[in-house]
């Protein structure tokens, strides 16, 4: 984006910023600083990051325009908590808060009301004209959830961030309770809501989202000659549970033909989430594509595919995994079964012994995860 931004500026307009990215997935440029920094987790380098770009929002003035390039993954990137929070609480409640099964939604809820930037106070810091460009990684593309809105209006509360830890099970450091409590009792500001005359200068635009990455997934299967059929980008809910589903949908097209004729492919999208119980690797996706490996074993005709579009699915290189049903067929005669790998929450483990794990390394862009499950038309004989 930053990138992008500097091929588009004036060569004799001043312009001058600094952009914060994940470790490895940085890129020389012109006339923008670029920093790597910590995630799904926050680091010390986020956080200065985040101190540096707060100083630079305080610094314009009223005649300057403050872009801010936003994308998934910059909740933990722009990581500047209140001094009464350390960065060492802020990530302990987040790697529970990650392990919790709570969706990036309520994650969010509870980081905004830990930031002095998250939640609208970006924007709340300077005397400068906004101009949010937001590429969107949540179901729904609500501009208040990504990144945590840091040019946004905020409708949570700090009774919603306990309220989130609370339901979540989320044992949080004592520095996190104590100011979501005291926040909650009025002893501390709370995030701008809508109608805050500070957002009479601010514009936001989303300019990518998960939907237009679907259509155009969907266009290449048409080309292919395969019917392909977008089931949507707001899916939500733990990825085995949701895979159960679509392996339901899948197996009725298999033996009925309904509610689709093969061949087709079901693409969707969204972020679902894992309730980590085992002491296995792997993210969302390939926890999805494992959970729906272990329903469709068994079933022939059957392809599937499910990854991160940032290229990085949970805190793996990998960005995900396939299968198909020849594969998992294979795997099974030689013992090594969906079903146990499920159980320790160790799909990377699983999808490594099937060596259908899928690395892109950094795509440069995040629309959340893509997935697609193909099943081809039954060959007849001659």
């Amino acid at each position: 984006m930053a990138r992008a931004v500097e091929a588009a500026w004036p060569a004799d307009a001043p312009l001058e910023g600094l952009v914060v990215t994940r470790y490895g997935h940085g890129m020389p440029l012109d006339r923008i600083a670029c920093v790597e920094a910590g995630h799904p987790v926050p680091d010390a380098a986020g956080e200065r990051a985040a101190g540096d770009i707060l100083r630079l929002a305080c610094d314009l003035g009223e005649d300057d325009l403050l872009i801010v390039l936003v994308s998934g993954g910059g909740s933990s990137l722009l990581s500047l908590p209140v001094p009464a929070v350390p960065m060492a609480a802020l990530r302990e409640v987040t790697q529970s808060l990650l392990r919790s099964g709570a969706p990036i939604e309520s994650m969010n809820v509870v980081r905004k009301h830990l930031s002095q930037l998250q939640g609208g106070r970006l924007a709340a810091s300077t005397r400068a004209r906004v101009l949010g460009l937001i590429v969107s990684d949540v179901a729904g593309d609500d501009p208040s959830a990504i990144a945590s809105g840091p040019t946004v209006a905020d409708p949570s509360t700090y009774a919603d961030a306990l309220d989130i830890l609370r339901r979540h099970g989320v044992q949080a450091p004592q520095p996190v309770v104590d100011w979501l409590e005291g926040g909650a009792a009025g002893r501390h500001p709370e995030t701008p809501k809508a109608g805050d005359p500070v957002f009479e200068r601010v514009e936001n635009h989303v300019i990518a989202t998960a939907q237009q990455s679907l259509q155009a997934g969907a266009r290449v299967l048409r080309r292919a000659g395969i019917q392909a059929v977008v089931l949507g980008d707001t899916v939500t809910g733990e990825a085995r549970e949701v895979a159960k589903v679509y392996a339901a949908l899948a197996r009725q097209i298999v033996r009925h033909g309904e509610p689709f004729d093969a061949p087709v492919a079901l693409v969707s999208g969204g972020e679902c989430t894992v309730t980590v119980r085992g002491s296995g690797r792997g993210g969302r996706c390939t926890e999805f594509l494992l959970s729906l490996a272990a329903e469709l074993c068994g079933e022939a005709r059957i392809s599937a595919l499910a990854c991160d579009t940032d290229g990085i699915d949970g805190s793996e290189d990998n960005a995900g995994a396939w299968w198909d049903s020849e594969r998992l067929r294979r795997a099974a005669a030689r013992g090594v079964a969906p079903g146990p790998w499920l159980d320790a929450n160790d799909a990377w483990g699983y999808f490594r012994e099937l060596d259908t794990l899928i690395t892109t390394g950094p795509t440069l862009t995040n629309v959340n995860d893509y997935r697609v499950i193909l099943i081809e038309a039954e060959r007849t004989s001659r």
